[in-house]
């Protein structure tokens, strides 16, 4: 899973990593599930941080709209 401290944009070098290997075949078998659940666990916590910068733009822009 992603780490606590990790930054959207090092998640997603991470994963644009893990895609470049898979891509290029440089996975062993043995290594490639556990290289997707990583991944799968990166796309998860990325989209939580979308989502949820989402929703503060929204509140904010809401805001803004009431007090216009």
């Amino acid at each position: 899973m992603a780490a606590k401290k990790e930054t959207y944009s090092q998640a997603m070098q991470r994963l644009e990593t893990i895609v470049r290997q898979i891509d290029n075949n440089e996975l062993e078998i043995d290594a490639l599930a556990g290289k997707l659940k990583e991944a799968n666990d990166i796309i998860a916590f990325c989209s939580e941080k979308l989502t949820k910068v989402d929703c503060e733009v929204e509140k904010l822009l809401q805001e803004k709209r009431v007090s216009e």
